[in-house]
């Protein structure tokens, strides 16, 4: 009798301790990330009302929301939006210094890569991308190294920058909108030929009587979230995400209401119909988790890569202060206040992106002319133009005499061979604009709420109902969904893990 009461023992502290390993390992099926170009976090107050219960209903209804996340970096923009929430760190680390930047001396697009071709087009303008420039890992990255690279990870998006650089480096594949051949493609960094299941849904894009008659101009209206929503589904049934042993991670971003934004503001029914149609679109995408994965299976996080400031001639119709920053201008006005103060100089100023000066150091130094003092001039004139804040020098941005918090987010942003020389913040209200801007639309870029107050949501797995009104950082996305699935930050990550109190 006592032999058996020991086996007994022996037996149970067995059970209890294998109980608590598989307690300590457990984790969802599938990880989803839901990024929405261009979403200010007040769109989600905005429309409560009006949206159904399956769709951001859902997530506020039942999930978590943090009302106080802020993007702290600038410039605030799509590339480094969507890299810095999957990376969990910012421009200085992660290199995606914008939509566009330096990269040897030359301005490139953040994805572009000659080393690769287009898979499922002939478009080599809009299929040879990769995540090359990415310098950091990402979520996707670091789940595919915890399990031996047996986890899936897929990117889908309507622009090739939102699907590529979320889904990060070791990604099994990214797959973006070929608006001229009404394509789902991905690029030869990930294979030579597409999946048979993204053929098929490529037959019937091409089949879309929408689509035939709108063409590249899709993503001005809502079906351009109605095609990525049916992709991610696709994928999900495809890759049979959620299916296998190990967690999987779906990488989804609707870039949509970005590009309807852009042409039609913050307010009014163009907007309005892009956020009711995506609400239905999401309960499209839960209803196919709920079916395949199972509720309470997977993980899902809804964030934005950036805001939008309100329209400045609807702001001034308001008597509210807002007005444009029109950088041809400021390049023109300093390229000639160079020139009359340092001799005939010309083409020093090599761009100006995203309220960034990149000067053009091989000329300066064939001109013979010296840097430091081209910059003195360039920042003299800058700090006399109007509706200008603050001019700063990247290279002393740590000593400059500004408010720490614009500062810090300088600082952020800055990665020393990527974003050029100086950078101005404008008065509060202004925005750049241009011969592409829209007289009733809206743009981003800058460090104020509007642009950087984004929503975060997290649903489903292991996530309780609440929220939160504490300040957070769209660099604490990556860390806290790693800790919830228990393995380790990526490899640059300078947030931190959140809690569901």
């Amino acid at each position: 009798m006592k032999k058996f009461f020991i086996l007994f023992a022996i037996l149970f502290c067995g059970a209890v301790e294998m109980s608590a390993q598989g307690k300590f390992n457990e984790r969802p099926k599938l990880v989803v990330g839901i990024v929405v170009d261009q979403m200010r976090w007040d769109y989600l107050s905005i429309y409560y009302d009006k949206f159904g219960k399956d769709g951001f209903r859902r997530l506020l209804d039942q999930g978590y929301s943090f009302d106080n996340c802020l993007i702290d970096y600038v410039p605030t923009v799509t590339a480094i939006g969507h890299t810095s929430v999957y990376t969990g760190t910012t421009p200085a680390f992660h290199g995606i210094c914008g939509n566009n930047f330096l990269v040897d001396g030359k301005i490139v697009y953040c994805c572009e890569d000659k080393s690769v071709k287009p898979v499922g087009s002939d478009n080599q303008k809009d299929g040879a991308m990769s995540p090359v420039n990415l310098l950091a890992t990402t979520i996707g990255d670091q789940l595919r190294l915890h399990t031996d690279f047996r986890s899936k990870v897929i990117g889908v998006s309507y622009k090739d920058r939102a699907a590529i650089l979320p889904a990060g480096h070791s990604a099994n594949a990214a797959y973006w909108l070929d608006k001229k051949n009404r394509q789902f493609i991905t690029s030869t960094y990930y294979m030579q030929e597409l999946p048979q299941w993204v053929k098929d849904y490529n037959k019937e894009l091409v089949k879309h009587n929408g689509f035939k008659e709108v063409g590249e101009n899709v993503g001005l209206y809502p079906m351009a979230g109605q095609i990525t929503a049916d992709m991610a589904i696709a994928a999900l049934t495809g890759e049979r995400l959620g299916q296998g042993n190990e967690t999987d991670m779906l990488c989804v971003s609707f870039s949509q209401t970005d590009v309807i934004g852009h042409k039609w503001g913050t307010r009014g029914q163009h907007t309005d119909e892009a956020y009711l149609e995506l609400d239905k679109d999401l309960a499209r995408l839960f209803k196919a988790l709920d079916e395949k994965v199972g509720k309470g299976n997977y993980l899902a996080f809804l964030t934005a890569d950036h805001g939008a400031a309100h329209n400045n001639h609807y702001m001034m119709d308001h008597k509210m202060g807002a007005g444009e920053w029109h950088s041809a201008d400021i390049r023109s006005g300093l390229e000639k206040h160079i020139a009359s103060t340092l001799g005939n100089t010309k083409n020093v100023v090599k761009g100006i992106i995203d309220y960034r000066f990149f000067l053009d150091h091989k000329e300066i130094e064939k001109q013979g002319l010296d840097l430091q003092r081209v910059k003195a001039v360039a920042i003299d004139y800058l700090r006399q133009c109007p509706h200008i804040s603050f001019v700063v020098d990247f290279e002393q941005a740590a000593m400059a005499p500004i408010p720490p918090v614009i500062r810090h987010r300088i600082l952020m942003g800055y990665n020393f061979r990527r974003s050029g020389d100086i950078i101005v913040c404008p008065e509060p209200g202004y925005y750049e604009v241009g011969q592409w801007s829209s007289p009733v639309g809206t743009t981003h870029g800058e460090w104020n709420p509007y642009d950087a107050h984004i929503p975060l949501l997290f649903y489903g797995w292991k996530v309780p109902h609440g929220s939160a009104s504490q300040e957070v950082h769209i660099t604490d996305i990556a860390p806290t969904v790693c800790s919830l699935l228990r393995i380790q930050q990526p490899n640059a990550c300078i947030g931190g893990s959140l809690r569901f109190d």
